[in-house]
């Protein structure tokens, strides 16, 4: 018995004192607070605007999405490689983020020209009506705060500068529920849609504030000219982080869109909630993970310490995963009356089929996450395309057969389908031997 003890007491021991759990204790806090402001934005936000108008706000979210990577030049993983990569090169790290700052600056003004000259046409196609142009339009000035704001906290990502990361992550979310609750009181869902993008690129200011005695922070490390080199090498990334930025964003615009005209808004925004569900709780996942994971699968070279690092994460991963899905389907009635209004008690029918599709979801993207971190253009891009589009097959031909539900059925076997594959890439990663 004392044996079992001592060794039960040992393996606790060398649990919390890996990196992995340190950093995820360390960005919990942040989570916990993002939590916890989510909670009140999400409920505030649902009871003011109903199931319908939390339908058009997720609508503009996933082209925010997509707007917002672009606007950064899709590069923000890459800034995360390189810095982690050459923190102790002074010449490849300054040449590294004064590219990025011009790919950064030259892309958020395309993009917001765009926007501002497109602003009708854009209203139309995503909101049904041209009524919310100004949104786009107020989007098109305030998108280059953002993208800046955005590689900031791909630096301190790349740095690994975890605690400034999470302070920075805390006040955001403070200052994020503080302003958008400010205006949906004042303005209702014309107040969520404006807030839902700008709240961000407000953030720049207080982000410049918080790193204000960084000593990477400085002119010096950003007045080069743009280098071929990092040209080139941020161009895999670009592509990389562009299709995975259009493709989630834009099957969620269809799905929704398809939900809405050809089976009800209400039943839209159903789905749209257990989204809004499914989002807040994994981001105490991929926000710790995002944090920790490609900073260190990219300053890793060799193939043993990479298969370790790899089955270490699934020893921490899967057990908090399969705890943190039992509690929150029990708990879901719960939860869809903390969070919403009683027009949403309808959306419990979805969260069995949503958490087991999230649960295949962060097993694969935890292998997924190596192709980014070893620039695996190809593949990557390949597999996001394909499971993209069995997405929507898989979702309209649930759809078809169960109505509103079909759409997480279809999500949940596609993400089976997707850890499937990753397995059979990287076999020789996760094999125990």
């Amino acid at each position: 018995m004392a044996s079992l003890i001592a060794r039960l007491s040992n393996l606790i021991s060398r649990f919390f004192k890996a990196d992995i759990v340190k950093v995820f204790s360390l960005t919990s806090i942040s989570t916990l607070v993002r939590m916890l402001t989510g909670l009140v934005s999400v409920k505030v936000v649902a009871s003011i605007i109903g199931p319908a108008g939390v339908a058009l706000v997720g609508q503009l979210n996933n082209f925010a999405t997509i707007a917002l990577g672009a606007s950064s030049g899709f590069i923000n993983n890459g800034v995360v490689k390189y810095v982690a990569e050459y923190r102790e090169n002074s010449n490849l790290l300054t040449n590294s983020l004064s590219t990025a700052l011009r790919i950064t600056v030259v892309c958020s003004v395309v993009c917001g020209l765009a926007m501002i000259i497109l602003s009708k046409q854009l209203s139309s196609l995503l909101m049904l009506t041209t009524e919310y142009s100004y949104v786009f339009i107020i989007f098109g000035f305030s998108i280059l705060l953002y993208a800046l704001n955005n590689l900031l906290a791909s630096v301190i990502n790349g740095f690994k500068e975890f605690k400034k990361y999470v302070w920075i992550s805390i006040a955001g979310s403070i200052f994020g529920v503080a302003y958008t609750v400010a205006l949906v009181v004042l303005w209702q869902l014309p107040g969520a849609l404006i807030a839902a993008v700008t709240f961000q690129s407000i953030m720049l200011f207080i982000s410049l504030f918080m790193l204000r005695k960084a000593q990477w922070l400085n002119w010096d490390n950003f007045k080069e000219k743009i280098s071929k080199l990092f040209l080139h090498k941020y161009s895999g990334f670009a592509l990389m982080t562009l299709v995975s930025t259009i493709c989630v964003p834009l099957t969620q615009l269809f799905l929704r869109g398809y939900a809405m005209t050809q089976i009800s808004e209400i039943e839209a925004g159903w789905w749209e909630g257990m989204n809004r569900i499914s989002n807040m709780y994994l981001m105490v996942i991929t926000s710790s993970f995002s944090v920790y994971y490609l900073p260190r699968l990219s300053e890793i070279t060799d193939r043993v310490e990479l298969r370790h690092e790899i089955i270490k994460a699934y020893k921490v991963i899967v057990p908090m995963l399969l705890i943190g899905f039992v509690l929150i389907y029990f708990l879901r009635l719960f939860i869809i009356h903390l969070l919403f209004t009683p027009e949403f008690l309808p959306m419990s029918k979805l969260f069995a089929w949503q958490l087991a599709g999230d649960f295949f979801k962060i097993c694969s993207w935890l292998l997924a996450f190596l192709m980014v971190a070893k620039a695996m253009t190809k593949l990557y891009v390949t597999t996001e395309i394909v499971f993209a589009i069995s997405y929507v097959a898989l979702s309209l031909l649930f759809v078809h057969a169960n109505g509103i539900v079909g759409l997480c059925q279809g999500y949940m076997i596609n993400y089976i389908l997707y850890f499937g594959v990753m397995l059979l890439i990287f076999r020789n990663l996760v094999t125990v031997r």
